[in-house]
C-alpha cells in the first residue's frame, strides 16, 4: 500500500478516534462523513476502518501500555488528540504487522506535529519511546521492515 494512502488512513483514523472520544459519536458515521466531505478513496476508507477497529478492539490493552509509560498522566488528563494519536500507533506497534514500529513511532510524531500542541510531538515521541523499549524483543512487538 502507497505511503501516501497510509498516511491519509492513520489522518482520518486519528480525526475519527478524536470524535469517537469527545463526542461518542459513531465510528462508521464519522468515517462516512470524512470520506464524502475529503472524496477519499477506497483504500484509504478500508486502512483507517482497519486501524479504527483494531484501536477499539485492543483499547484496554492499550491504555494500559499508555498508563504504564506515561504513569504521571492519568488518561483523562492527557490531551484529547495526544492519547489518540498514541493509541494509533501503539495499535500499529503492538498488534498490526503492517508496519515497523519505528515507522509508526516517526507517523505519530508526524500527526502529533500537525494536529497537537506545541509540546504534544516531544510528549508522543517520549511515551512510545518508552514503549518500544518496553516490549521490544517480546511476540507483541512488530519489527517488520515493510514502510
Amino acid at each position: 500500500m502507497p505511503t501516501g494512502t497510509r498516511r491519509r488512513a492513520r489522518v482520518l483514523a486519528l480525526q475519527t478516534l478524536y470524535e469517537y472520544d469527545v463526542a461518542h459519536h459513531e465510528v462508521s458515521a464519522i468515517i462516512q462523513r470524512h470520506a464524502e466531505d475529503e472524496a477519499l478513496p477506497d483504500r484509504v476508507i478500508t486502512y483507517a476502518e482497519e486501524l479504527v477497529q483494531g484501536v477499539l478492539t485492543h483499547l484496554s490493552q492499550i491504555d494500559e501500555a499508555i498508563q504504564e509509560a506515561a504513569h504521571e498522566w492519568p488518561l483523562d488528563q492527557m490531551a484529547a488528540i495526544d492519547k489518540n494519536v498514541l493509541r494509533l500507533a501503539i495499535f500499529e506497534m503492538l498488534f498490526n504487522n503492517s508496519v515497523p514500529a519505528k515507522a509508526a513511532i516517526n507517523e505519530a510524531v508526524e500527526l502529533a506535529k500537525e494536529f497537537g500542541s506545541d509540546p504534544s510531538s516531544r510528549f508522543v515521541n517520549g511515551v512510545l519511546g518508552t514503549v518500544f523499549h518496553r516490549y521490544s524483543g517480546t511476540s507483541a512487538f512488530n519489527t517488520g521492515s515493510e514502510v
